[in-house]
């Protein structure tokens, strides 16, 4: 899964130079059909949605193009795509849930939860925290390759919980790549270690604990693990990889369910706009701030990148300022929360602009740079188009 500041990069400098004023308006929250259609054909994209929010409101969607390259079957609003890395917020937020529940702790150390669990554990992890995991600052390792760790967990074998308790023994015997702490390193082992902690203390899946603690009360009734569809039929779009081919539902149409809470889910772009909503409305920043789910400090830890050099890094979310995401006051720049996902056959981006109450979401079946550019093109159009003043 790429990194989320690589891969948008190209927006991160076009968009920083957009003017304010909004162009025309959309008339109805189905409209973006004209705008997403030529691009899904001219970046060879095979389908795409998007979703432009103000608060908890949607005001625009669209769908565009098709569920398979080649295919008459049209991309729907409500068809489900893969969300990548951008479920790495999800999981983030299931373990404020926990740990407003009083199941874990922010400072809950590897050592503490893993031990009797894992043997073998080298020292220098033991006293790294959930929190250092969840901004990337653990030293977890960016790949999975050593020892042949990576193909064993491509064989899948045991429950989705027992995958990443293999990979939490395969990462724990090394040495963190860095000492915790000290720099940014962008790891979904990281991320499978943190819903692998929330496993161990309830005694659940992660994809239960999300769906019961996460999706159920936000109304999310889309979300699923892995490529969406039905092996065999063609019910939901198809994955593509990065020179356009179709994935068929299966083994290979995504990673294995060992780093699942770095980023297997997919759901609709409507359900996804709630959770988004969710964080666009519970940042302190936000003038019409509303908290739901979680107590607003929750909100605020989440959204609080861990200091030190390298990226600034939240609970699932890339921190940045940009000059069009400014509210009301006289600062020269307001706060952006960003986050991209891939799982290399799908793409998607979030940007959140909360002193704006504005956010946009975008989704295609395509994975590569085509697609990023294709996203970040139509997120630039989006941002420009409905960018309002609270």
């Amino acid at each position: 899964m790429a990194t989320p500041h690589r891969l948008t990069r190209g927006l991160l400098l076009a968009i920083s130079c957009l003017m304010m004023n909004a162009t025309a308006r959309a008339k109805n929250p189905d409209d973006l059909l004209a705008l997403l259609d030529p691009i899904c054909a001219s970046a060879g994209v095979p389908g795409m949605v998007a979703v432009v929010l103000h608060g908890d409101q949607i005001v625009a969607q669209g769908a565009a193009g098709s569920r398979s390259a080649g295919s008459t079957q049209k991309v729907m609003i409500d068809d489900r795509f893969h969300l990548g890395s951008d479920t790495k917020a999800m999981t983030a937020t299931l373990l404020a849930v926990l740990i407003e529940e009083g199941k874990l702790k922010w400072e809950a150390t590897i050592g503490d939860i893993f031990t009797g669990w894992v043997d073998n554990i080298d020292p220098a992890w033991k006293d790294v925290t959930l929190e250092q995991l969840l901004t990337h600052r653990a030293g977890a390792p960016a790949n999975l390759d050593a020892d042949g760790l990576w193909g064993r967990l491509w064989e899948r074998k045991g429950t989705p919980a027992q995958q990443r308790l293999q990979l939490v023994r395969g990462v724990l015997k090394h040495p963190p790549v860095v000492p915790a702490g000290t720099t940014y390193l962008y790891s979904n082992a990281g991320y499978a270690m943190a819903g692998a902690m929330a496993e161990v203390i309830t005694g659940r899946s992660w994809e239960e604990l999300l769906t019961e603690k996460v999706f159920q009360p936000l109304g999310i009734t889309t979300a699923g693990f892995g490529a969406p569809g039905r092996p065999g039929l063609r019910d939901q779009p198809l994955g593509h990889d990065a020179k356009g081919q179709p994935v068929t539902v299966g083994p290979k149409a995504d990673n294995p369910p060992a780093i699942g809470p770095a980023g297997t889910v997919h759901l609709s772009v409507g359900d996804w706009a709630k959770f988004v909503a969710l964080h666009l409305r519970g940042d302190p920043s936000n003038p019409h701030r509303e908290t739901r789910l979680l107590k607003a400090e929750s909100f605020a830890r989440l959204h609080q990148p861990a200091p030190g050099p390298g990226e600034q890094y939240a609970g699932g979310w890339l921190v940045t300022r940009r000059e069009w995401a400014k509210g009301s006051s006289p600062h020269a720049t307001g706060l952006a929360l960003n986050h991209a996902g891939s799982n290399t056959m799908w793409f998607c981006v979030t940007w959140l602009a909360p002193e704006r109450d504005f956010a946009v979401l975008l989704a295609c079946n395509r994975g590569g740079e085509v697609a990023a550019k294709a996203c970040d093109q139509v997120a630039e159009m989006l941002i420009k188009q409905f960018n309002e003043a609270p």
